[in-house]
């Protein structure tokens, strides 16, 4: 890290996905007028409801560009081709800020891990050092079941509370809105995992 800290052509970047529950309810405290405790009620999701029961978000906090956190949602839950996916789109938005190298904080999630994620890492990085144009990554993994030392998990934990609904339920595009606009982030086009078409 005091290499990327020390270098403008580097930026560090601590990556986790999260889910964003529709009706479960973050712990928070909460006040009351008229000595009335404030209760948040349980929310349930009906069983006819098209929409999910949570939506699944991939986050990239970037403490050296104004702290800007960068969010994209999923239709459906992390795998690794989104993860590609996403980490393509960093890398393009990093390149328009002018960075060369990114290194990259994040978890053993199977996703992080998998045989897919690595070879796509291995030819995208052989294919920025050959052409001269684009970001390399450089993953940097932390030690196993230690959310505590990645700082994007605090924002989730606060964002959470930020973003529940005291009466009613939130519908999923609503709910990802509210997300985007606590971090202060457009709410972008959701990834999804590629149809093979035979």
């Amino acid at each position: 890290m005091e290499i990327s800290d020390a270098n403008p052509q580097w930026a560090t970047g601590f990556q986790d996905e999260c889910w964003w529950s529709r009706e479960a309810l973050p712990t928070l405290n909460a006040w009351a007028e008229d000595g009335e405790p404030l209760r948040l009620v349980q929310r349930s999701v009906a069983n006819d409801d098209p929409e999910p029961k949570a939506v699944s978000c991939y986050g990239l906090y970037l403490p050296e560009l104004d702290g800007q956190t960068w969010l994209r949602f999923v239709d459906g839950r992390p795998v690794s081709s989104i993860t590609t996916q996403f980490l393509g789109w960093c890398c393009e938005k990093l390149q328009t800020a002018g960075k060369k190298f990114l290194l990259l904080v994040w978890d053993n999630a199977s996703w992080h891990i998998s045989k897919e994620a690595r070879r796509w890492l291995g030819k995208h990085n052989r294919k920025v050092k050959e052409s001269g144009e684009g970001v390399r990554i450089v993953s940097c993994l932390l030690p196993k079941r230690s959310p505590w030392l990645n700082p994007i998990e605090p924002k989730w934990v606060h964002g959470k509370r930020k973003v529940v609904e005291a009466d009613g339920l939130l519908g999923a595009y609503e709910l990802a809105e509210r997300v985007c606009r606590v971090f202060g982030c457009p709410h972008y086009e959701h990834l999804t995992v590629p149809q093979n078409v035979a």
